[in-house]
């Protein structure tokens, strides 16, 4: 009797665990590999949880989200967004937090000609920057950063022909990867990825280059699983996610 008191307990537990609803997040795609880390650590402090990250342009996610679009928490590579959204009432602002600060880097495949390492941002000059990728400024935090680091280097006029667009940070990396262009302004998280720090090489441009890319994240008013979606929020902040997103070339935000 004992032992059947403890089999339908145990039972009873996998069924309300079953009818909790996903983790559902909206994340920038410069996360997409650190986030994978993140989530990892995440899952094995808190067993049972199940997440699932959707990864694209934050300007797109907004615009979803004030439609009410289905995720919990949203991470995004510029923290306007998310305030943006908390103005609106669409997301809640006692839950708004700062995680990070995005770093640009120029990028190329390691059998380009290009000496990247070398030359700077002068390597966008170079007879064999045919195509030079940045994300669409339009809706990517990346893309608006890249435009304005052109700009300061004086060098916006002679690119910009030559620019072909990524639809987020993400995309616009596999472009330089796959060919479709030489050389890319990409995020120092993507760089830093081991599939890519393996393919390419990489210059990072000054700090000062462009306005500051404070990534922040906010749960969503309309999110069907607050209490995970505020577990992860804190678990973004916690000593094992801060070192996971310095090994991708964060900067860290003081708490």
């Amino acid at each position: 009797m004992f032992q059947l008191r403890i089999l339908l307990l145990c039972l009873m537990a996998l069924v309300g665990r079953s009818e909790s609803p996903q983790l559902a997040i909206a994340a920038a795609a410069d996360l997409q590999f650190a986030l994978v880390e993140v989530k990892a650590a995440f899952m094995k402090a808190h067993p049972g949880v199940e997440v699932a990250i959707t990864y694209g342009s934050s300007g797109n996610f907004h615009a979803q989200l004030m439609n009410k679009a289905p995720f919990d928490l949203f991470l995004s590579a510029d923290l306007s967004y998310p305030k943006k959204l908390v103005e609106a009432g669409v997301a809640d602002g006692t839950t708004e937090f700062l995680y990070s600060r995005g770093h640009l880097v120029l990028w190329v495949p390691k059998a380009s000609p290009i000496p990247v390492e070398q030359l700077g941002m002068k390597a966008l000059l170079h007879p064999a920057a045919k195509r030079v990728a940045i994300a669409n400024p339009r809706v990517a935090p990346y893309g608006r950063a890249a435009e304005a680091a052109l700009a300061k280097f004086g060098m916006l006029a002679a690119v910009q022909p030559r620019l072909v667009f990524g639809e987020n940070i993400g995309q616009t990396a596999q472009f330089v990867q796959t060919g479709a262009a030489d050389i890319g302004i990409l995020a120092l998280s993507l760089a830093k990825a081991p599939v890519m720090a393996a393919s390419g090489r990489f210059w990072e441009l000054p700090e000062d280059a462009h306005p500051p890319l404070d990534q922040g994240g906010v749960i969503l008013n309309h999110a069907r699983n607050r209490a995970d979606a505020l577990a992860f929020r804190a678990f973004m902040q916690s000593p094992p996610a801060v070192e996971i997103l310095r090994r991708y070339g964060f900067v860290v935000a003081a708490r």
